[in-house]
């Protein structure tokens, strides 16, 4: 038999400015691992859509590392307005996520043993993606993925920069995802933006 797959339960609540957002989910199954990214395309509208959607269709068909994943889509979104976004990648052996950013898509890990954790994971038992400057497809930084332990039942929690820099505030590990993700838009969407949230609960 082969590795067991990675398992989750995700949550996705999303917002448009104006039109087709340029904030785009993915969620991709390669071989044992588990692929969930938060991709913005820059600015809003449909040139922010279309740089989005490019970075999702090399997502969602690519394996490999992440640093690799993320070297395609600077290929691919070259000519485009570019995006940020950031990748975690769920193993069931060892249980963990392994992710990284491109920009100002935030992370947050709320572990399944904390009633909340603060936005600022220092201190409060949490843990955060480290975020990279620069933009997919105009300038890619060379980036060092991270890893952290995973128990069930923690969750992790990414938003674009439509939602205010606070949405981890009070975040619980309690809750059905979609749930989570509902509320941490209605409470933090800035309104000015497109705006994403994406929750997914380790279940092992």
């Amino acid at each position: 038999m082969g590795p067991e797959p990675a398992v989750i339960e995700l949550g996705v609540a999303t917002s448009a400015l104006h039109g087709r957002s340029g904030d785009r989910a993915v969620v991709a199954r390669h071989g044992d691992r588990t692929l969930v990214a938060a991709i913005d395309g820059l600015g809003h509208g449909e040139a922010a859509a279309e740089a989005a959607d490019a970075a999702a269709s090399i997502l969602e068909r690519d394996g490999g590392s992440l640093d690799g994943l993320l070297r395609r889509c600077h290929e691919a979104l070259r000519g485009t307005r570019g995006a940020v976004m950031t990748l975690a990648e769920f193993a069931a052996a060892p249980s963990q996520v392994t992710w990284v950013g491109v920009g100002n898509v935030e992370g947050r890990l709320v572990p399944t043993g904390a009633d909340t954790v603060r936005a600022d994971p220092r201190g409060h038992g949490g843990a955060a993606p480290t975020l990279f400057g620069g933009v997919v497809g105009h300038n890619l930084p060379r980036v060092r993925p991270s890893s952290h332990p995973l128990h069930a039942g923690d969750v992790v929690v990414m938003a674009t920069d439509g939602v205010r820099a606070n949405f981890a505030d009070g975040v619980s590990a309690l809750g059905e995802p979609q749930a989570l993700a509902d509320r941490i838009l209605a409470d933090a969407g800035r309104g000015d933006d497109d705006a994403l949230v994406v929750v997914v609960r380790w279940l092992g």
